[in-house]
């Protein structure tokens, strides 16, 4: 009886094992998320198209031995930020439900504006990537951290970072540790989001500007946009850290008010930000803020 449960353990920790296998790197892509203020550096993170995903699949399982499908929802009159301007538009929701004959099955939702390109698409893709990423198959991927990397004219990567050895499936692995490798980084703990702080979260944008905006993102949530924030308390935290950058930005236009446009203007020029919606980091926001609370001390002397 025990050498029976033993071998059935063993069955069954294969197919995981297979399944969670780093993709072949010719399979990895990776997509610039935001640029340097010059346009000559950009963040990139990986991510493999969802043929890697269908076609380990296939070759795991064959193609009659899983499925997927979809619940498609759509949210009308939503309201949003797009290059500079408030526009009406709306979301397209995907629930996918994959199922592997033998190993159960997991659901993940996608979403994407309704106004972006191939927004089902984009929707589709996500949602499948998150059901497989239960199952084990393409996890990994979220261990990676965004990479600095120079860009051409027209803002694509120049050269593309090398995968650590713990990304590489066993055939491409070497004996000898790679420094540039670096560690594992722990995994985050994905979970249900609430979408009312999605939205909450995203309504700051406009308050605080990209660079801060995206910043906040990363910092808090480990994520590049509002709706790829990992669980709740991650969202929570990103929400509280934007809601303060947000009273500083706030704070800042009252003393700019207060000491008059010629001595802001002033300030601003000095600690070359260009305009409150271009503030580069949170440091230069605390600074600018300084600065001003400064120049009104003086004012008011």
């Amino acid at each position: 009886m025990a050498i029976e449960e033993t071998k059935a353990g063993s069955e069954l920790k294969n197919p995981f094992n297979d399944l969670a296998e780093p993709f072949d790197p010719s399979e990895i892509k990776w997509r610039v998320t935001h640029t340097s203020r010059d346009g000559n550096r950009g963040a990139v993170i990986a991510f493999a198209d969802p043929r890697a995903y269908t076609d380990r699949l296939n070759l795991l399982f064959t193609p009659t031995g899983w499925t997927r499908t979809y619940e498609v929802a759509t949210l009308s009159s939503v309201t949003r930020m797009k290059k500079d301007k408030l526009i009406q538009t709306g979301k397209v929701l995907v629930t996918c439900i994959l199922t592997i004959t033998g190993l159960g099955c997991h659901s993940g939702s996608g979403e994407e504006w309704a106004d972006e390109e191939n927004a089902m698409t984009s929707a589709e893709a996500q949602a499948f990537k998150r059901a497989a990423s239960c199952f084990g198959l393409g996890r990994y991927l979220y261990n990676f951290t965004e990479v600095w990397v120079p860009l051409n004219e027209h803002r694509q990567p120049r050269q593309f970072p090398q995968l650590p050895q713990w990304a590489l499936p066993r055939a491409h692995r070497s004996d000898k540790a790679q420094p540039a490798s670096g560690p594992r980084p722990p995994a985050i703990q994905r979970g249900p989001i609430d979408q009312k702080t999605t939205a909450r979260i995203e309504g700051l944008r406009q308050i605080l500007g990209d660079a801060i905006y995206g910043e906040i993102l990363w910092r808090a949530g480990r994520a590049h946009r509002a709706n790829d924030i990992p669980n709740a308390q991650f969202q929570a935290n990103v929400a509280e850290a934007m809601e303060r950058a947000a009273r500083g930005v706030r704070k800042a236009n009252s003393l700019a008010e207060q000491i008059g446009e010629a001595s802001f203007i002033a300030v601003m020029d000095k600690l070359q930000i260009e305009a409150m919606t271009t503030i580069p980091r949170l440091e230069s926001l605390k600074t600018l803020v300084a600065e001003l609370e400064e120049e009104a001390a003086r004012s008011v002397a």
